[in-house]
């Protein structure tokens, strides 16, 4: 038995159209859009052919309805520019992380969300409200992921064939928020997207559609701040700042030199012929494309105690991809890379009165 939107998610996730489909499987476009509308149902025979094309168990076919996630839920960058397989591919990976997600809460108590709404803030406000909340200071943020897990958002790691997406966010049914990070980013990058998709989940995401020009600027102007937070940055000295004090400076807020250079220019801490003199002078050095002798990439702390309670309790990564009806492959590529490897025993899940409760410190 075929559920409809189970395939629509699965092609739309490998980044297919119907007509690449249709050359994959060998069953006919106008067959495909009768099994996506729900009017006809596969033979066995073509579903194993369908199956085989999409990388996906059959299992997968026919479990429950699965609602997609509306474009104006997600923030986007660039959406106009984007192309609709990319756009697809990265709401179906969301997808396919909301149900991960629901599987684990199903199984362990995670932190609540913890994320307030500040529409009415300026950027600048905003973050350092949040910073305030938080009880977070002035000082750097030692951890952007494990900040965030901390306080209720869900962090996924994009699939490498989602690459064309550089991060973005949602409130899953106006509720629990996500954040999906690119994961071929450098570390500092990592952490400025992670500070950006927060300030969509704070500035736009419950009010508002979370992408646009506007959204955008936004979102960049909360992360700058959140991460290098005005006094912070006063208390540093760093009037005048030439090339040499920003790498040193960098090294200490974990973030990109251009990034922090322009958030010197930002606070009037150096003036524009400074800025791209400074700027000039890193894009020689290297630190436009990338980040020279950077900081190591970010992961889930969260997922990292789950998968290691799983681990303890018996289960293997087949039996938590066999749950969620999907290939241990997929599974690894939404979670950091932090599927455990495979054991010999196997249990069944824990009733939800004795589900582990994970504390994230």
């Amino acid at each position: 038995m075929l559920t409809s939107s189970r395939l629509v998610l699965a092609r739309k996730r490998r980044r297919m159209t119907l007509s690449r489909l249709a050359q994959e499987s060998g069953v006919s476009v106008r067959s495909l859009t009768a099994f996506e509308n729900g009017h006809k149902q596969p033979s066995p025979e073509t579903l194993d052919s369908l199956a085989a094309a999409l990388e996906v168990p059959l299992s997968f076919f026919a479990a429950s309805e699965v609602e997609e996630i509306e474009v104006d839920a997600l923030s986007f960058r660039a959406l106009s520019k984007m192309s609709a397989l990319d756009r697809d591919a990265a709401r179906s990976a969301g997808r396919l992380a909301v149900e991960i997600n629901q599987w684990m809460e199903d199984r362990f108590t995670l932190p609540g969300p913890d994320v307030p709404t500040l529409p009415h803030l300026t950027p600048e406000d905003a973050a350092e409200r949040v910073r305030a909340l938080w009880g977070l200071g002035e000082a750097p943020i030692p951890n952007m992921v494990h900040l965030l897990e901390s306080h209720g958002v869900r962090v996924f790691s994009l699939a490498a064939d989602c690459a064309a997406v550089d991060a973005f966010s949602m409130r899953w049914k106006e509720k629990t928020p996500f954040v999906f990070l690119n994961l071929e980013k450098s570390g500092e990058r990592g952490r400025f997207d992670a500070a950006h998709e927060l300030g969509h989940l704070v500035l736009h995401a419950a009010h508002r559609v979370p992408h646009g020009a506007e959204a955008e600027q936004e979102a960049q102007q909360f992360a700058s701040a959140f991460l290098m937070p005005r006094s912070g940055i006063y208390a540093q000295m760093l009037h005048g700042a030439d090339t040499k004090r920003v790498l040193s400076a960098k090294k200490k807020w974990k973030v990109a030199a251009v990034a922090l250079a322009y958030r010197l220019k930002d606070l009037g801490l150096v003036t524009d012929w400074g800025y791209r003199t400074t700027v000039k002078q890193l894009s020689q050095m290297g630190y436009r494309r990338s980040e020279p002798n950077g900081i190591m990439r970010e992961t889930s702390q969260l997922l990292s105690k789950v998968f290691s309670a799983l681990r303890a309790g018996g289960f293997s990564s087949l039996k938590i991809a066999d749950d969620l009806d999907i290939t241990v492959d997929e599974l690894n590529r939404h979670v950091f890379g932090l599927v455990p490897l495979a054991l010999e025993g196997e249990r069944e899940g824990a009733p939800a009165s004795s589900r582990p409760n994970l504390r994230l410190v």
